[in-house]
């Protein structure tokens, strides 16, 4: 092999080596500055920083099939692409810590809607990132010789390619060494980064999304079989002293966007920030050890788990891939026992695919947009102010039928997190980051709306007639902002604090229980949400297709799985491939954690089946539909 890449006349492809080898660099360097890679070893510094050569050679080699006038401007208009590719990753880890996903790349609806979100997280040094591009068009326009691209030999293209191939198989060989089973990981996207490359998995993420289109078409009653019995395996009867408590009531559902549960009970620079919500834990069952299980769909992914009981996808949003799947929402399900519901979010209604999906999710009504006065003296930042938008909603659920089961989606606490001065209650804080100092000032605005809309919920007539639900749709500062977050909380933010951030507040709010109100402490998560809100108004569920439990069943397990394959029990927490012990937030013996990894594996992949193979058109909710 060495032999015959001797043989290569290299003088002939001199521009593509340039090319490729700017590329690579690039790339590397993208990696160690932009993108938080754990590395925990000199193979693994190896590995990353040789994963992007196969794909780039193989990708500017097919120059060498062109002919001599169009290798140049082929090579020229590839290395623009990648480029690109490489430079929407940035955008997008910079706000969501992740990399993009084919789904992902088919929401083009939502772009029109991004509009300051995306220009918060631009920078001129971005701009940097397209230099060889142009230093590349300025040699091919200027013909230097050192930079050559030539027509070359059959036999050379044979010895190009396979040196490519031997490349592409000792990055593979060695990442498989470094994580066994590394392409059944698919949840992990790091982790495949960092050992085949940001652009070879791309191409996987292509491979998958094909294969997640065909399992929907070849799919059948028989694959819900194992499900079933699992799900009624680990079903946990309702609590006999709540269930049906609030039988023939109203739901109120408030999506609290982007609120963590760190700022509960907290204070900045002497000033409370969630003044209302702390004293509505003394009117409400509160869940401290709540945690957000959303994925790429945030709110959507938060909406699609209360809902369904169902985990979102690893790649992607449910209400984006899957959004005309047949479902067993709550909507449907209180449809049967006389209620209407509806969602009221003052967005565009082809936002996240909300048009289609609420469809499929059976809700009867969608107050968007449209259905509200928006102005620009009422908006902020993704659109109108959430204390406009609690007070022009009390009109529309004035106007539904009751019972009904509704959902407000709020928006002020969104990032970038911008608010007017007329607005700003609380200073912000001042740390090395803009989005985690400017996030106090907008929680407590949320804050303030909220106690309004009780309020307002009180005077109307509404409030006896309901139980009132509020909780954290997913997280709003993300791990880019680390540095900033430990300087708020006095405290290192290791993998274990990481995960402790992903809870979010729940507060269940039932007006004639407020003297039984409490605090409950175990590990639950928006999985949880549909059994216990069925069992409240006395639906029983024994017989539906979900993973979460009753958060007020006697025998709930303290165990919540995260997205990302992380889980949380009573007393360790589980992420990074690295057990931790809960009380110390210290590393503890791995074999503490593997009784619940098989556990956490089981849910998310059977989830995952149910959604990608459509298999809730096979059941009715106690049988198997035959199709």
């Amino acid at each position: 092999m060495i032999k015959k890449i001797k043989n290569l006349s290299l003088s002939n492809i001199t521009f593509l080596l340039l090319a490729t080898s700017l590329l690579w660099i690039k790339t590397y360097v993208v990696y160690k500055l932009y993108f938080d890679i754990k590395i925990e070893s000199a193979m693994q510094e190896l590995i990353l920083f040789i994963n992007p050569i196969s794909f780039l050679a193989v990708v500017l080699g097919i120059s060498l099939f062109l002919k001599k006038n169009r290798q140049k401007r082929y090579i020229i208009i590839s290395s623009a692409i990648i480029t690109f590719v490489l430079f929407a990753n940035v955008i997008y880890y910079r706000f969501f810590n992740d990399f993009i996903t084919i789904p992902v790349l088919f929401q083009t609806s939502n772009m029109g809607d991004l509009g300051n979100s995306i220009f918060e997280l631009l920078s001129w040094k971005d701009s940097l990132m397209f230099a060889d591009v142009i230093f590349l068009a300025w040699l091919a326009r200027h013909n230097y010789r050192w930079a050559v691209l030539d027509t070359v030999s059959k036999k050379d293209r044979r010895i190009y390619f396979t040196a490519i191939t031997a490349i592409a198989i000792i990055n593979l060989g060695l990442a498989e060494a470094e994580r066994p089973q590394l392409l059944t990981r698919t949840f992990d996207r790091e982790m495949l980064v960092k050992n085949i490359g940001t652009y070879n998995y791309h191409v996987y993420d292509i491979v998958l999304q094909s294969k997640s289109k065909a399992q929907k078409a070849f799919a059948d009653s028989s694959e819900l079989v194992q499900i079933e019995n699992y799900v009624k395996a680990n079903y946990n009867k309702p609590n006999e002293d709540m269930y049906g408590v609030a039988k023939g009531k109203n739901i109120i559902m408030v999506s609290m966007e982007s609120l963590q549960s760190f700022v509960i009970n907290k204070n900045v620079y002497s000033h409370e920030i969630t003044p209302f919500l702390n004293d509505f834990i003394s009117e409400s069952f509160y869940f401290d050890n709540f945690y957000h299980q959303t994925g790429q769909g945030k709110t959507s992914d938060s909406e699609f788990i209360t809902d369904n009981s169902l985990y979102p996808l690893g790649r992607g949003a449910v209400f984006f891939t899957h959004g005309t799947n047949e479902y067993n929402a709550i909507p449907e399900i209180v449809k049967n026992y006389g209620y209407n519901s509806a969602v009221l979010h003052a967005n565009n209604k082809s936002f996240w695919n909300r048009d289609v999906m609420y469809q499929s999710l059976g809700y009867d009504k969608f107050f968007d947009i449209e259905s509200y006065e928006v102005t620009e003296e009422n908006s902020v930042g993704w659109g109108l102010k959430d204390k406009e938008f609690f007070d022009q909603s009390l009109e529309h659920l004035q106007s539904l039928p009751q019972p009904f089961y509704a959902k407000l989606i709020t928006l002020t606490n969104h990032f970038p997190f911008k608010l007017g001065e007329e607005d700003t209650s609380i200073p912000e804080l001042e740390s090395s980051s803009k989005t985690l100092n400017r996030y106090f000032p907008t929680v407590r605005y949320m804050d303030e709306a909220l106690e309004q809309f009780i309020n307002d919920l009180k005077t109307s007539g509404l409030y006896e007639n309901s139980i009132i639900v509020l909780y954290g749709d997913h997280y709003g500062i993300s791990e880019n902002h680390n540095e900033a977050m430990g300087f708020y909380l006095k405290r290192p933010i290791t993998p274990f604090e990481s995960v402790q951030l992903q809870r979010v507040p729940l507060y269940i709010h039932i007006p004639e229980l407020k003297d039984e109100a409490k605090i409950i402490t175990k590990v639950s998560g928006q999985i949880d949400m549909k059994p216990t809100l069925l069992h409240l108004l006395g639906i029983d569920t024994k017989n539906d297709i979900q993973f979460g439990s009753d958060l007020f069943a006697v025998d709930k397990p303290d165990f919540t799985v995260l997205r990302d394959g992380s889980f949380i029990t009573k007393n360790y927490v589980y992420t990074n491939n690295t057990c931790y012990d809960k009380a110390s937030g210290q590393e503890a013996d791995r074999t503490l954690c593997e009784p619940y990894e098989e556990k956490a594996k089981s849910e998310l992949s059977y989830s995952d089946q149910i959604i990608y193979g459509d298999l809730l058109r096979f059941y009715d909710g106690r049988t198997f539909i035959n199709k």
